[in-house]
């Protein structure tokens, strides 16, 4: 199996950590956050991992070099400009596999990578999207108002419930290859609605586990927090 990592990004709402370091590499105890992905992955029986980097890429290299001392095979895909979550795919279409994963770089979670490439296969899916269950507490009164401002309902402090992209998906090659191109700039959601107006098959994939982007400084605080108490939950083989 083989996944995509995307890691090109600059981090910016994590200045000053992220200055002089990519947010992927940032530790989240002593591990940076894009090493426990990799772990992760190796436990799920991944055999190659492509790194999508832009932004400090030497950096990653440096650490990661062929994976030989992680156990799975690592390359690297270098954007010379921003390209978008997708169009990266462009750059390095002819080493994908089949079947492959891609996902956030800065993503800390529990969920099962090998049952979702399961799922994925068993479906026959073109695109499958994992997604989390997010509550969005209000904390203000809201207004639901008609077209004459006359007032329909107001709900004091609601809460919420939606369905969140985790921001890690399985992508069937095949499908995908007349949507993408070389150099042009496509991020994931984009790729979805084309591929939803070509009606291919988009299906999501649901399942209890923790999960958490790690995008601004609580986030980061937050996950932290959480790896330190209990990393064994999330790297079964740590020492």
């Amino acid at each position: 199996m083989q996944a995509i990592i995307l890691a090109g990004g600059k981090g910016t709402r994590l200045h000053p950590y992220t200055k002089s370091i990519p947010k992927p590499l940032l530790p989240i105890g002593e591990i940076p956050i894009i090493e426990i992905i990799i772990r992760q992955l190796k436990e799920h029986g991944f055999k190659s991992c492509i790194l999508a980097v832009g932004h400090m890429h030497h950096l990653f290299q440096a650490f990661f070099e062929n994976g030989k001392k992680f156990g799975i095979k690592i390359s690297y895909s270098i954007e010379s400009s921003p390209l978008g979550t997708a169009g990266v795919l462009g750059n390095c279409f002819d080493e994908l596999e089949d079947n492959f994963l891609i996902m956030n770089g800065d993503i800390l979670t529990t969920l099962n990578f090998s049952k979702l490439m399961l799922f994925h296969k068993n479906q026959k899916n073109d695109f499958s999207i994992s997604v989390h269950n997010r509550k969005v507490d209000i904390d203000y009164g809201v207004m639901e108002i008609g077209e004459n401002d006359n007032l329909l309902r107001y709900i004091e402090k609601p809460h919420y419930d939606y369905k969140v992209s985790m921001g890690i998906n399985i992508i069937k090659k095949e499908s995908i290859k007349n949507l993408i191109s070389n150099y042009d700039y496509l991020d994931i959601p984009d790729l979805v609605k084309k591929m939803i107006s070509k009606r291919l098959k988009v299906f999501c994939y649901h399942e209890e586990c923790d999960w958490l982007d790690i995008g601004r400084f609580d986030d980061y605080e937050k996950a932290t927090s959480i790896f330190i108490k209990n990393k064994k939950k999330y790297l079964s083989n740590y020492i």
